[in-house]
């Protein structure tokens, strides 16, 4: 039923099924057997366009994507590599005219099986792309409707949205076939995974505790319906050509291709506001990709200079620009280019969050399920809650051994690297330790006893957090879990070893020894504690010391941070000493003892295979 003809393609399906033994848990949840897995692979034969489309240079600072291609006819002075970008077929009616029709305008079709009131959140996101077209001087030139009846979706003619479900919640695409000589887009292709929608009510839900008059959770239901339509928006402007911005929180969210966290904010009454979780319109950076790769220049212009000029007047009005390579890795140097961010100062955000998500968990109670729920599911509830600062501490470790820089090109007036100033990367090393205090990590009391064990029906799953005490909700192994996370992107191997070379360089920023001080003195010298806070506080520091340890011995590191961190380790050996002399009591000696022991088997025998890993954190993104 698959295999069909269209004027402009034709499509072929081939039904394949393998035999094998599986190696894993995940084609039981898809397949009838995970013996014998069949498969359906599609073949596309797609007419090329007609002539008359002009290709459009590509620039790394515009935002667009697309192709490139050796082209060895290139005289051997001049770039091998072609590279244009991803783009429709776009032109006016009148190229002179400020504004005008467009010659054939741009039309997506919204799958009608998607629910409401979900379809009319797909459609009004992906019609704030309307704005950007009419700020680049085309009328009319952007539709979106529904997909008629008798329209087939895999006719090449339909730009397609549509919605479907996975096993877990995944990421959505935007994507396009592409003529692979010119980059011009053929048809657009964006899907939208249904359970994205599930996590952003959950974790609205975890904010603010909404069932304790009954099962309606007005504030939750708007806050994911606001993010549908940002996340229509963004998958679209894929499908256009688009990349991401990960840097638009920096410019008052001036990009719907930022993977935004949905912004929280106490009122006056300390209750959590999430009226604007997330933006409603299509930002200034969003109208600046559309003008670089969409505008239809007048007869004699100079598309380059003009091109050339978009970008300059964008960049010297503040908009900024920064992609998946400088935001992704762990490791990565940029202190402005993040997943999952908010704000102008990743620092000071970080700080803000760490408040949002106190308030949230003094909230936290049984009005986070509905009635009738067992009890067992508030840890669902409780995860996004309890990593609520997962993404900015990201944020904020990339301050830390950062370098500011922006894509730029030869000839253009744009600043060169520079290395994130000392005072700066201390203010980020304190607010992210703070990350690791027993006082933010331990859970109260009430919040603990509320968790039972789970019941028959409602088994654990993925999206709960290990534990070491069995049957029982554990609340150390969570510390345990969320301290891994801050620990895996301090003590980054990429990162020592860059602060090893910023620090050489000026010796006014820190370098991998002081963050390790930092870092032992934070959770290793704390008195007064008693109590969960106190082995909550046994558990983090005992990680840190085993973050260490990874450090010392990861080939990924440099010679000199690996070196450094070695001397510290040994150094802070004859202090674990005197910590056992010093313990206030028996816990603590055996704390310090086991911790002493660990250490200097790790010295007489470095091998990164025998330092415990900590409990695994739930699944992060896509977070919504």
């Amino acid at each position: 039923p698959r295999t069909k003809s269209f004027p402009d393609n034709s499509e072929f399906e081939a039904v394949l099924t393998f035999e094998g033994e599986a190696q894993g848990e995940l084609l039981r949840k898809v397949a009838p057997t995970d013996s014998a897995v069949t498969v359906h692979q599609h073949h596309s034969f797609v007419r090329l366009p007609p002539e008359g489309y002009k290709p459009r240079a590509f620039d790394p600072r515009s935002g667009a994507f697309g192709i490139s291609y050796n082209d060895y006819a290139t005289p051997f002075d001049k770039p091998l590599v072609k590279r244009f970008i991803g783009r429709h077929r776009l032109e006016k009616k009148d190229p002179e005219a400020p504004v005008s029709e467009a010659v054939e305008p741009i039309v997506y079709y919204v799958d009608p099986g998607i629910p409401e009131p979900i379809r009319s959140a797909v459609v009004e996101g992906a019609g704030w792309w309307s704005e950007a077209f009419e700020a680049a001087g085309y009328k009319n030139a952007w539709r979106v409707e529904l997909l008629p009846a008798d329209a087939d979706p895999m006719n090449i003619r339909y730009n397609l949205i549509q919605w479907v479900h996975r096993s877990t919640r995944g990421w959505s695409y935007g994507g396009s076939v592409s003529d692979p000589r010119t980059g011009e887009i053929i048809k657009a292709h964006v899907t939208l995974g249904s359970l994205r929608i599930r996590q952003d009510y959950l974790i609205a839900v975890a904010l603010t505790a909404p069932y304790a008059d009954g099962d309606e959770a007005i504030a939750a239901r708007e806050m994911a319906l606001q993010r549908i339509r940002q996340l229509s928006a963004h998958e679209v402007g894929h499908s256009l050509g688009f990349g991401h911005n990960y840097s638009a929180n920096m410019n008052e969210r001036s990009s719907v291709m930022d993977y935004p966290h949905p912004l929280a904010r106490l009122d006056a009454d300390g209750n959590i506001d999430l009226s604007d979780a997330y933006t409603d319109g299509i930002g200034e950076w969003d109208k600046v990709m559309i003008a670089y790769s969409y505008q239809d220049f007048p007869d004699g212009t100079d598309d380059d200079a003009a091109l050339k000029k978009i970008l300059a007047d964008a960049f010297s009005g503040g908009l900024l620009y920064t992609s998946d390579s400088d935001a992704r890795p762990q490791g990565s140097a940029h202190p402005y280019s993040h997943l999952w961010d908010n704000g102008t100062d990743p620092v000071a955000e970080l700080e803000r969050v760490l408040r949002i998500r106190a308030a949230a968990l003094d909230n936290f109670s049984e009005a986070n399920i509905r009635a009738a729920e067992p009890y067992c599911s508030l840890q669902e509830v409780l995860v996004p809650l309890y990593l609520y600062h997962r993404y900015q501490t990201e944020a904020a470790v990339k301050v830390i051994g950062g370098v500011d820089y922006n894509y730029a090109l030869r000839g253009e007036d744009e600043p060169l690297m520079q290395i994130v100033p000392g005072e700066r990367q201390r203010r980020a090393i304190e607010a992210v330790l703070r990350t690791l205090d027993p006082e933010t990590l331990t859970l109260p009391e009430r919040v603990i006893a509320l968790i039972q064990p789970r019941v028959p029906g409602y088994e654990r799953g993925a999206e709960t957090f290990a534990g070491r005490t069995g049957i029982t909700f554990d609340p150390i192994g969570a510390a345990e879990a969320s301290a891994g996370i801050t620990l895996g992107l301090l003590l980054h191997p990429e990162r020592a070893s860059r602060m090893v070379e910023l620090h050489a360089r000026d010796a006014s920023v820190p370098g991998p020894a002081e963050v390790i001080e930092a870092l032992l003195a934070s959770t290793w010298n704390r008195n007064g504690e008693t109590g969960l806070r106190a082995e909550v506080g046994r558990v983090v520091a005992r990680l840190a010391l085993r973050g260490i340890m990874a450090l010392a011995v990861d080939g990924r590191a440099s010679d000199q941070a690996r070196a450094i961190a070695l001397l510290a380790l040994k150094e802070f050996g004859d202090e674990l000493k005197n910590k056992i002399e010093g313990a206030a009591d028996a816990a603590e000696r055996a704390h310090c003892l086991a911790a002493l022991l660990e250490l200097e088997a790790f010295l007489e025998d470095p091998r990164p295979e025998l330092i415990p890993a900590p409990l695994a954190a739930p699944p992060g993104s896509p977070i919504g």
